[in-house]
């Protein structure tokens, strides 16, 4: 991690934002009905994921940051859930635009899995 700066510089940051921004995107066609429930529930979960990443890498600390992935991964896996929730719901209208995201998300799962290893 020498070569890192800054959280900035970690791909798994940089694939959780991209996440956040599509998921922002996603829930704006949500019925209204569920705009304050769901759709806040799946934005507080897509923010969780950088915002992890983020907080473990300025812990200074391997063991807290393999802690604060090890929520952003919780958050990644609580966000799949309720995307194929909403699926199941009819409220997504770009089906294209969830399996693209569908598959960040397991991609991104991988990665932090992946990075993790190299804390320990």
């Amino acid at each position: 991690m020498n070569s890192i700066k800054s959280h900035k510089d970690l791909h798994i940051w940089r694939k959780g934002m991209d996440i956040t921004e599509a998921i922002f995107r996603l829930v704006k066609s949500f019925p209204k009905e569920e705009k304050d429930i769901l759709t806040n529930q799946m934005k507080r979960c897509a923010l969780s994921i950088p915002s992890n990443i983020a907080e473990g890498f300025g812990r200074n600390s391997n063991r807290s940051f393999i802690y604060f992935l090890a929520i952003a991964r919780g958050s990644l896996y609580e966000l799949e859930t309720q995307l194929l929730l909403a699926e199941r719901f009819h409220y997504i209208k770009d089906v294209q635009l969830l399996h693209t995201v569908l598959l960040q998300i397991q991609e991104e799962g991988k990665m932090i899995n992946a990075f993790s290893k190299t804390l320990h």
